[in-house]
């Protein structure tokens, strides 16, 4: 069964589903989300068109805003590639580094097919439902570094249960 949350944004929700057979990445988010660390950090590379990006800890600070997309977690995830950069799924940010390993905790979601990124980058989960959110956030003002000129922020990410 696969783990689903809640991404709960500044611009409505975004339901998520985590792929079984990316484990490495799906255990490492998971982690994250049950320590609180996505609360309150921003999306800080928004391109129309392309992705939406997020995961960042010095994200939430105005005056780190040339850091933006720099920070995380100091570990690596192993590659995991197994998966389309198709509209709707969520994939590890990266350095460029030769082993493809992703970011401790950084993400995208993409807002297009994005096939050129095929085979270059985790995919690990999908939106099953609020893409009408990721593309309301694309399209938001930015500066030259894609960053929004008005934050769109992570209030949290909550699990969801079957049951519930």
């Amino acid at each position: 069964m696969p783990q689903k949350f809640i991404i709960k944004t500044s611009m409505g929700d975004i339901a998520i589903a985590l792929y079984d057979d990316t484990p490495k990445h799906r255990d490492n988010f998971t982690k994250l989300v049950g320590e609180g660390y996505y609360d309150g950090i921003r999306f800080h590379r928004v391109i129309e068109g392309f992705m939406i990006q997020t995961g960042d800890p010095l994200s939430r600070h105005d005056d780190k805003r040339a850091l933006h997309g720099t920070g995380g977690p100091e570990q690596r995830i192993p590659a995991e590639i197994k998966h389309p950069n198709k509209k709707g799924t969520l994939a590890a940010a990266r350095d460029n580094n030769p082993q493809k390993a992703s970011s401790g905790s950084q993400f995208y979601i993409n807002q297009a097919d994005n096939a050129f990124l095929d085979g270059e980058y985790t995919v690990f989960g999908v939106v099953e439902s609020g893409i009408e959110v990721v593309d309301s956030i694309a399209v938001v003002d930015t500066d030259m570094r894609d960053n929004p000129l008005k934050p769109v922020t992570i209030e949290t990410i909550k699990p969801v249960t079957e049951n519930a």
